[in-house]
């Protein structure tokens, strides 16, 4: 009786089982380190895309400014903004995987790629919102989007490592932000947190969370160990 049961991950390809769905593109790639690589550049190349559309929405709101001699690229954006975006949004798509195979959790909450396009969509609403959306003060401005920010990751993420890592590279980010501004490479109209406004940690809390549910769903692509 014990033969007879059979896990559907072992059935033979034709066998007339459904198997989980690990997608066909990046599986096809056996070698650990060639998959890493592509999984890397997928994420630089949406961490670039979004850079380019969400700085768009930003600039033409006269939300960010920039220094006439940079605004010299495409969609208006000095020239480092989008690789930097990329290199961030591959590296943490990266680390949210590793971090939860060390942690022994893996992250089983909503994966399918459904779920993460509706998590980038809610992700360039708050965006949009932020640039957008008139409130009476920038204090309530940063706590409706506080609280979107964490509404978005308990309805796609939900995970401790998730939540901390989030708020971890939130804060590096924000510092990091500070810092160029601080030094004149651009600013921001009515700053109210020091260099920049106060509602910036939840814009790039979100942005943690995306990225990492997409290099999440791309490492499950993984073809599973033999």
């Amino acid at each position: 009786m014990a033969d007879s049961t059979v896990v559907s991950d072992q059935q033979p390809p034709g066998s007339g089982q459904t198997t989980p769905s690990r997608g066909p593109y990046i599986a096809v790639v056996t070698n650990r380190n060639t998959n890493l690589v592509i999984r890397g550049f997928m994420l630089f190349s949406i961490g670039v895309f979004l850079a380019l559309v969400l700085n768009l929405l930003q600039v033409q709101r006269n939300v960010t400014l920039f220094p006439p001699d940079v605004i010299s690229s495409i969609f208006s954006s000095a020239w480092w903004v989008p690789p930097c975006c990329g290199t961030a949004s591959a590296m943490i798509g990266l680390l949210y995987p590793c971090i939860d195979s060390r942690l022994g959790e893996p992250h089983k909450f909503k994966r399918e790629w459904s779920s993460v396009m509706r998590c980038v969509a809610v992700f360039v609403g708050i965006n949009h919102a932020s640039a957008k959306v008139d409130f009476a003060n920038n204090v309530q401005l940063s706590l409706t989007l506080a609280a979107l920010s964490i509404g978005l990751w308990w309805t796609f993420d939900r995970s401790r490592s998730g939540f901390g890592l989030g708020v971890v590279i939130a804060l590096l980010a924000t510092l990091s932000t500070q810092l160029l501004v601080y030094n004149g490479v651009f600013q921001y109209t009515s700053p109210d947190f020091l260099y920049i406004r106060s509602w910036l940690p939840c814009i790039f809390f979100a942005g943690v969370i995306t990225m990492g549910n997409i290099g999440r769903q791309l490492a499950l692509l993984h073809p599973p160990a033999l």
